[in-house]
C-alpha cells in the first residue's frame, strides 16, 4: 500500500504545529500603555477625592473639644473661651496660629503656647504663663510684672514671695537720660539675677537712679545691689557673703570684686 503523498505528510505537519497567536504590533502596545496610565489617574483621583471627603466633608475628624494644660492663675475656662476653638468643624481646617494669637492678646498672662491638633476630635493648647518676679503698687491693688518688664496683670492681693518695687528716682542725670521705663527695666533685671533663697526673702526692690538699687529683706536685712551690670557675679558673691558672715544684716556687693559685710 501506498505512504502518504508529500502533500499530505505537509498538511498532517501543519496540523500538529500549534497555532501561532496573533502579532500586536507597535500600536497596540500604545493602546495598552495609555490605559494602564488613564486607570492609574482615575485610582489617584478617586484616592485623593476620597481623602478630601474624610478630612473635610465627613462627620470623622471634626473638632470636639479642647485639651488645657500649663494654666496655673488661668482656668481652663478661661483659656477654652479666649481661644474660641470652632468646635464643630473640620480638624484640617482649624487655625492654630489664629488660637494661639487669641490667646496672647485676650490672655496678657499667656508668655507662650503651643496649639496642636490631636487627632481625630481634638485640640491641646499647652500653655506658659508669665510669672511676676516685681510688684509694682497702684492704689490698693499690685500690678505684675514679669523678667521681660512686661506689665501683664492687676491683682486684688499681693502674690507671696514676690518682692514690691519702690521706683522712687531722684531728679538726677540718670533720670534724665533713662526715664522711669528704663529704670524700670534695671529693677526687673536686679531681680531676675537675684539667688533663690534671696529672692525669697526679698520684700522691696528699691531704685533711685539708674545704679542705685537697694534690696530690703527680711529680718531687717539689706543689700547694695547697684546697677544691673554684672548681675550673675554679684549673685554668687552675695551668696558667698551671707555664707560667710551670717550675723551680718547690711551686705553691699555694688562693687563685687570688693564687697562687705556689716553686723550694723
Amino acid at each position: 500500500m501506498a505512504g502518504p503523498t508529500t502533500a499530505q505528510r505537509g498538511e498532517a505537519g501543519r496540523a500538529d504545529t500549534p497555532a501561532r497567536p496573533p502579532h500586536i504590533g507597535p500600536e497596540g502596545r500604545r493602546m495598552t500603555g495609555r490605559t494602564r496610565l488613564v486607570l492609574a489617574a482615575a485610582g489617584l483621583v478617586l484616592t485623593a477625592g476620597a481623602t478630601l471627603w474624610v478630612l473635610y466633608g465627613s462627620s470623622w475628624l471634626r473638632l470636639e473639644g479642647v485639651t488645657v494644660a500649663g494654666a496655673d492663675v488661668l482656668t481652663r475656662s478661661e483659656v477654652e473661651a479666649a481661644a474660641a476653638a470652632p468646635v464643630g468643624s473640620p480638624l484640617i481646617s482649624v487655625d492654630t496660629e489664629a488660637i494661639a494669637d487669641r490667646l496672647r492678646r485676650k490672655l496678657p498672662r499667656v508668655d507662650s503656647v503651643d496649639v496642636v491638633r490631636s487627632w481625630p476630635h481634638g485640640v491641646s493648647l499647652e500653655v506658659t504663663e508669665r510669672k511676676p518676679v516685681l510688684l509694682v503698687e497702684k492704689g490698693e491693688k499690685f500690678i505684675e510684672v514679669d523678667v521681660k518688664g512686661v506689665r501683664f496683670a492687676t491683682v486684688d492681693k499681693a502674690p507671696p514671695r514676690v518682692p514690691l518695687l519702690e521706683l522712687t528716682p531722684d531728679q538726677s542725670a540718670s533720670l534724665r537720660r533713662f526715664g522711669g521705663d528704663r529704670l524700670l527695666r534695671e529693677a526687673v533685671r536686679v531681680a531676675g539675677d537675684l539667688p533663690v533663697k534671696v529672692a525669697g526673702d526679698t520684700e522691696t526692690v528699691r531704685v533711685t537712679s539708674y545704679d542705685s538699687a537697694v534690696l530690703e529683706l527680711t529680718r531687717g536685712r539689706t543689700v547694695m545691689w547697684g546697677s544691673s551690670e554684672e548681675g550673675p557675679v554679684k549673685a554668687r558673691v552675695l551668696t558667698a557673703l551671707m555664707k560667710a558672715s551670717p550675723g551680718a544684716v547690711h551686705f553691699d556687693v555694688s562693687a563685687p570684686t570688693a564687697p562687705a559685710a556689716s553686723k550694723s
